[in-house]
């Protein structure tokens, strides 16, 4: 897998305590890939529903800031080509 854990933290900076008590998603998760490789991570207060819920990171219900920890970079972050996958809102 190539992508690296995804943090939901406060504003000031605490975890949001869930009853996942999931703080990240990280590699070795049991994480459900799209057919074409892809990862959908949902990124919400409420449960997406319970076929979704193992790429959920609950999120407080107002602002948070998302923070990206890259532990052992490839090269490709430290040339400038490696893009961050964008944040989508979806209804």
């Amino acid at each position: 897998m190539d992508f690296q854990p995804r943090i939901i933290e406060v504003i000031r900076n605490f975890y949001v305590v869930n009853r996942l008590n999931r703080y990240a998603i990280a590699p070795w998760m049991p994480l459900k890939f799209n057919a074409d490789g892809s990862l959908d991570i949902y990124l919400q207060a409420q449960s997406p529903g319970p076929e979704k819920e193992s790429n959920w990171l609950p999120t407080p219900p107002g602002p948070f800031n998302l923070t990206l920890r890259n532990y052992f970079p490839k090269e490709a972050a430290y040339d400038g080509s490696y893009t961050v996958p964008p944040v989508k809102k979806v209804p």
